[in-house]
């Protein structure tokens, strides 16, 4: 089993190469969304990814318990999570303890045997937010993304459609 995790900036080209990972990999692809229709924006995008993903995927619309639909979705395809961030947005904005869901979704990892890749995004390279939430929320990402990249067997960073290996 293999655990890979993408991290990038905003259309960095890490949801195409995750894509492309995944596919490489036997059996039919699952596609663990963790994004939420909720405006007319959000729709549209989720709308290109399908489009650009085609009819082959195995789709699962997963906001917030990620482990559970990760055991579900065991013995297939390999499983791609995107995105890690939004999932983490999810759990703070419902008041979960997203440090304690982080751990238990790290500590699951070894033990699947499907491939899951991961899409996450990496939102501390610019300027201090100017704000206590958005500060909190970078934060957040920051930790959840070390610990994963912890866990996973690799890690790319995307940069203008170009992935460069880290692990």
């Amino acid at each position: 089993m293999a655990v890979i995790l993408i991290t990038g900036g905003a259309r960095s080209g890490k949801s195409t190469r995750a894509e492309a990972r995944a596919r490489s990999c036997p059996g039919q692809p699952v596609y663990i969304a963790t994004a939420e229709a909720l405006d007319g924006e959000m729709q549209e995008r989720i709308a290109r990814h399908r489009a650009r993903r085609g009819s082959d995927w195995i789709e699962r619309e997963v906001p917030l318990d990620l482990v559970p639909a990760l055991l579900a979705t065991e013995g297939g395809g390999a499983r791609l999570v995107d995105c890690l961030t939004l999932w983490l947005s999810n759990l703070m904005h419902a008041a979960r303890d997203w440090e304690r869901e982080v751990r238990e979704l790290a500590d699951a990892l070894p033990r699947l045997d499907s491939p899951v890749v991961f899409v996450t995004n990496e939102v501390g390279l610019g300027i201090v937010p100017d704000n206590a939430l958005a500060r909190s929320f970078r934060d957040a990402a920051g930790i959840m993304n070390q610990v994963i990249a912890g866990v996973a067997d690799e890690v790319e960073f995307v940069v203008a459609g170009l992935p460069m290996k880290l692990k």
